[in-house]
């Protein structure tokens, strides 16, 4: 007996080929079935008595809806939310099935278990650095492991989506060598250690090695973190160890990825991939028609790779994601040249550096230029719209644009702004209108899809939580491309959600709709599907704040062939996987 029939279901399958009408039925989390639905099998929208003659224990009529196979996001950082929302919210409402975790060089373990602070310093660093509240880290993990292997285990039977995690190289430094791994580098012996440690991650199933060595990334003590001070010769000797696992990966960030990277950087990205024999990938590309030269200079790093005998990826976003600023708290400003030295004093010091016009002359001379990189993307301050306010000064500004309230004052844009959030001691929301969407750079965005070496993601979900929302890129994507600019098919853009990444990751026998592999499923509305507008909800352990969209046109989601979500609700079942490399992953070769 099935344990789910959907029938009629438009069925886009994840291989790119042309959708068909089928029932697909569901028996112990496995595609049991798929067979032609009657008369409309085969033309589009299906109707008539179907041809699966098994009995099923529950079943739905899915005339005029999509099924497609469930969404791989390839970049995120639940690696802690999963403890307190093991639903992976928004993103498994959005459709998403799978995640990849440890991104950028950070995860929780492994944990000194001789040293209880370093549990302290990590919830720090990671606040700091991924934005995440320090409260809900806190209070909503148990922090009880020591090893990957025993972080992994936590999680085990009690999350909704399938989750694989890179083990990360801060926290790998971070065991091995304590406070040194800030500035230190290890003697021969740490070294060994850390390969050792490395070596013991991997076979508990952790999915590769991920590291960062951008110049955005700093602990909560304001040091560069642990990773930053490694060497090349750190860095390749545990690329070369990669390479002795099954089903494994690496992921790597340097300062180029935000702009464009330097000779030194492709070098080193390129020897990496090449001595673990397994792709590399980055977070992320950014597509911008008023700098043309940037992605042909950040696919060269690929090009290398292949020639070589590695393969780098550039992971790039299919939308514009909205992004929540504030001069009061740690954001995206901070991180422009010679801003996170006055954005990070004292609110009473910070207001008075701000009012001096000598000062913002320097901040805006630093932010355009060419130091910033794709920080310049931040600076036309006239194009900022004001979000909530907290004043009586600033009533009836939420939702203008601050070039209009500028003009109305006769002030200069970031002086207006600076006046506003003045008012409100600094809590103004922020949301500055994007400068690459014009026609131009979405054509420039269809074109860079199409590269072999180009792959739809970086969400950054689990991470910046009150700051931007990537998580509803799937939807707002497929939306986009059924109804919007329909820059892609239907076919292909469900293959870059699901079978492109599945297949980066080398899982097995996820992301297509195929008899006998996993029931990892989503059922949409092609004619509603999209995403909310991000709103700012108090949802955190602590009640710390987060921004969330809800999933506009989602019917349904299963995750291994239960039913996770019901029109945007969670059901409450938890049938994830925490994925391990090799039982769950194959090796991708980079030959």
């Amino acid at each position: 007996m099935l344990d789910h029939l959907i029938k009629g279901a438009t069925v886009v399958d994840g291989t790119g080929t042309p959708s068909y009408t089928a029932d697909v039925g569901i028996r112990d989390g496995r595609i049991a079935v798929i067979a032609p639905s009657g008369a409309g099998a085969g033309s589009g929208i299906g109707s008539g008595s179907g041809t699966v003659t098994e009995e099923a224990r529950t079943s739905e009529d899915a005339t005029g809806l999509v099924l497609a196979p469930g969404f791989v996001d390839p970049h995120t950082h639940y690696d802690a939310q999963l403890f307190w929302d093991p639903y992976a919210t928004p993103s498994l409402n959005h459709g998403v099935t799978t995640v990849a975790g440890g991104n950028c060089g950070f995860t929780l373990a492994p944990l000194h278990p001789g040293r209880p602070d370093d549990a302290d310093y990590t919830r720090r660093m990671m606040s700091k650095v991924e934005g995440m509240s320090l409260v809900a880290l806190e209070e909503g993990a148990p922090w009880t492991w020591s090893s990957f292997g025993d972080y992994l285990d936590a999680l085990e039977g009690r999350i909704a989506v399938n989750a694989g995690f890179m083990v990360g190289h801060c926290a790998l430094r971070r065991y091995v060598m304590g406070a040194d791994a800030i500035g230190g580098q290890p003697t021969p012996g740490q070294l060994d250690e850390m390969l050792a440690l490395f070596h013991e991650a991997m076979e508990a199933g952790a999915w590769g090695f991920s590291t960062t060595q951008s110049s955005t990334h700093s602990d909560g003590d304001g040091k560069p973190v642990a990773s930053r001070h490694a060497a090349p010769e750190e860095l390749l000797a545990l690329s070369r160890a990669v390479a002795a696992h099954e089903g494994t990966q690496i992921e790597a960030i340097v300062a180029g990825c935000l702009d464009q990277f330097g000779d030194d950087e492709i070098e080193l990205l390129v020897a990496m991939s090449a001595a673990a024999g397994r792709p590399l990938n980055w977070n992320v590309l950014t597509i911008d028609a008023a700098v043309p030269a940037r992605v042909p200079r950040q696919l060269l790093a690929s090009e290398r790779a292949r020639e070589a005998g590695g393969r780098i990826v550039a992971l790039t976003m299919p939308i514009l994601t909205p992004m929540n600023m504030s001069l009061g708290t740690f954001c995206a400003l901070n991180l422009i040249p010679g801003w996170g030295e006055i954005l990070g004093l004292p609110v009473p010091e910070r207001l008075a550096k701000l009012r001096d016009p000598g000062v913002r002359d320097g901040m805006l001379r630093r932010a355009e230029s060419k130091e910033a990189g794709v920080f310049r993307r931040l600076t036309d301050f006239g194009r900022y719209v004001i979000g909530d306010t907290y004043s009586p000064e600033n009533e009836g500004l939420t939702g203008r644009v601050v070039r209009d309230i500028a003009a109305e004052r006769g002030l200069e844009p970031f002086a207006c702004m600076v006046e506003i959030c003045a008012n409100d001691r600094l809590r103004t929301v922020l949301w500055p209108m994007p400068t690459d969407n014009d026609p131009a750079s979405w054509a420039l965005r269809a074109e860079t899809w199409q590269h072999e070496d180009v792959l739809l993601g970086g969400s950054d979900a689990g991470a910046h939580l009150d700051r931007m929302c990537g998580a509803p890129y799937t939807t707002r994507f497929l939306g986009d491309c059924l109804r919007g600019r329909k820059l892609v098919g239907l076919e292909q853009a469900v293959k870059m959600l699901t079978d492109d990444p599945a297949h980066l990751f080398g899982l097995r026998e996820r992301g297509r709709i195929e008899q006998g592999w996993h029931a990892d499923l989503v059922l949409f509305d092609p004619e509603r599907i999209d995403a909310g507008k991000a709103t700012l909800v108090h949802d955190l352990p602590g009640d710390s704040p987060r921004l969330d969209s809800r999933a506009v046109g989602i019917n349904a989601v299963w995750v291994n062939g239960v039913e996770t979500i019901r029109d945007d609700v969670v059901t409450g079942a938890v049938p994830g996987t925490v994925l391990r490399s090799g039982r769950d992953t194959r090796t991708v070769s980079t030959k």
